[in-house]
């Protein structure tokens, strides 16, 4: 589904990323690791062309997508769900919702049944039923992540890309969504690389998993594998269970 090879980025004359490769396989859920500035989100936007690679490979189903513009890498079938989870403030759950279906109404995807999606996206987030009609950004922070994943899960994609679902909400919300994104994933058969700090909560959810330090893939494998390792344990595993047990 997705390989990265030695893939290497950066803003300006700051390299963020270091040669890193990874492979998240079809159908299955990845999550990539680390501390603030690890390179976690640079990573995430290079894959969807946010920002250009400056050297490596980047390949989606066999097709090389380094150095694509983002709504080219988009039609191929891949879906951002970025930190701060970015909604239209000004535009109503609704709306929000309909703007993932626009590779499907423009006839860059498939377009299928759009209004069934909605409804199914609807259904799998009840608060968004409740709130269609509301202000996007009038909701709460955890809403507003529910909607960032169902206007992504709209665009039904081969590969969504999440970002710090996390970040700034309360544990009983994250796991809330987190069993949401699960059904997603089974109903569509999508595959995900997902960014999560706290490594405890990414490791119970992903099959396999990469760790990142300063811009370089330090550990690698099936999520069991990794929360094992010594490396993993000392450097992370206690430092993002004092954080959990710290916000409950």
């Amino acid at each position: 589904m997705l390989s990265i090879k030695n893939l290497e980025a950066g803003y300006g004359k700051v390299q963020v990323l270091h040669g890193i490769s990874m492979e998240v396989p079809k159908g299955k859920v990845v999550t990539l690791i680390g501390s603030n500035g690890a390179g976690k989100t640079t990573t995430m936007r290079a894959i969807s062309g946010m920002i250009a690679p400056t050297a490596g490979e980047i390949s989606l189903n066999g097709t090389r997508t380094d150095g694509m513009e983002s709504f080219t890498i988009a039609k191929l079938g891949l879906a951002h769900s970025p930190e701060g989870r970015r909604v239209f403030a000004t535009m109503s759950v609704t709306d929000n919702l309909i703007l993932g279906a626009f590779p499907r109404l423009t006839g860059s995807r498939p377009k299928g049944d759009v209004q069934g999606d909605l409804e199914r996206a609807m259904e799998l987030f009840p608060r968004l039923k409740e709130r269609r009609n509301q202000l996007a950004g009038t909701l709460s922070g955890g809403e507003q992540q529910m909607l960032a994943l169902g206007r992504a899960m709209i665009a039904k994609p081969k590969l969504l890309l999440v970002d710090e679902l996390s970040l700034g909400l309360a544990p009983l919300i994250v796991r809330e969504i987190y069993k949401q994104l699960l059904v997603i994933g089974e109903t569509l058969g999508t595959a995900m690389l997902v960014v999560e700090q706290n490594a405890n909560l990414a490791l119970s959810f992903a099959q396999s998993a990469y760790l990142l330090k300063q811009g370089r893939v330090v550990l690698s494998g099936s999520a069991a594998e990794v929360a094992a390792n010594p490396l993993m344990k000392s450097s992370y595993l206690g430092d993002a269970k004092a954080a959990e047990e710290s916000s409950t």
